[in-house]
């Protein structure tokens, strides 16, 4: 697994992570050349991911509200990181997760880390994707207004 690309532009995102001096060790979360993308592959990189957080002292599937057992992937201070490696159909309920965190004024940013299309079909079928996220984001863009960093992997 590798970084192919990140996007920083959602209402600054890059930015609110550069300020905390957390940009660069996410992205070097996702530089993992052990970890290969095939059919299969989502338990390795999620527990790689996990350890990587655990290490870094993040909470891991930290409650939104303690009611209704909705979670998210990590939360460290006042960012939210949220790993998806399954169906497209999470990627907009994460979306939604962060942004209600981010409206409770419980973050201030957040991150998405997705497979790239390429690396998505190599995992399985109508599996979430970097490119299909960012272009969902820019749509809505002022639904969702917390700034979000995509990473994208391969």
């Amino acid at each position: 697994m590798k970084l192919a690309y990140t996007y920083d532009d959602h209402h600054s995102a890059g930015a609110e992570w550069e300020r905390r001096e957390l940009k660069e060790w996410l992205t070097d979360v996702f530089e993992a050349p052990a970890i290969k993308i095939a059919p299969r592959c989502t338990h390795d990189i999620r527990k790689h991911v996990e350890i990587e957080c655990i290490n870094e002292g993040w909470g891991m599937d930290v409650d939104l509200d303690q009611g209704h057992r909705l979670k998210v992937f990590a939360q460290k201070d006042d960012l939210a990181f949220q790993l998806q490696t399954g169906n497209i159909s999470r990627a907009p309920y994460d979306l939604l997760k962060m942004q209600y965190l981010f409206h409770s004024q419980r973050i201030e940013a957040a991150a998405l880390a997705l497979p790239t299309k390429e690396a998505a079909k190599l995992i399985g079928d109508n599996i979430a994707n970097a490119e299909r996220v960012i272009n969902e984001l820019q749509l809505f863009d002022r639904v969702i207004t917390v700034p979000i960093l995509v990473i994208a992997f391969e």
